[in-house]
């Protein structure tokens, strides 16, 4: 529902597809897909395609799921990051970041902000 009322409001037909590919004691894993016709621009089939990701994104943390499952943080994910870990546990991450990568040279401004250079 989150990914289609995106579309909603440009008139955007959109085909959502969901499947659990992982199931644990706890709870399964969905991976969603959907399909909308691209756009006349690059530009604005980008926009339609961030108006969805960002709504199920949304969706997916107020029902308290896992914004990554397996596949990490990254760009797309990152400003969710904080609303699973909470403040404490970006705060933890940035301390062994500041221990185990000083230069921040792993991965810069995948899952948390990069450092500015100096």
């Amino acid at each position: 529902d989150a990914i289609r009322d995106s579309f909603s409001d440009s008139g955007v037909p959109v085909l959502s597809f969901t499947h659990i590919s992982h199931v644990y004691q706890d709870g399964a894993s969905t991976y969603l897909t959907y399909i909308f016709p691209r756009q006349d621009s690059p530009k604005d089939t980008l926009f339609c395609w961030k108006k969805a990701k960002d709504a199920a994104s949304r969706c997916i943390r107020e029902m308290e799921g896992t914004i990554s499952h397996q596949h990490g943080i990254g760009w797309d994910h990152r400003p969710f990051f904080e609303s699973e870990v909470g403040v404490l546990g970006v705060q933890s991450i940035e301390a062994v970041r500041e221990k185990l990568d000083p230069q921040g040279m792993l991965n810069p401004g995948k899952m948390i902000p990069a450092r500015q250079q100096v």
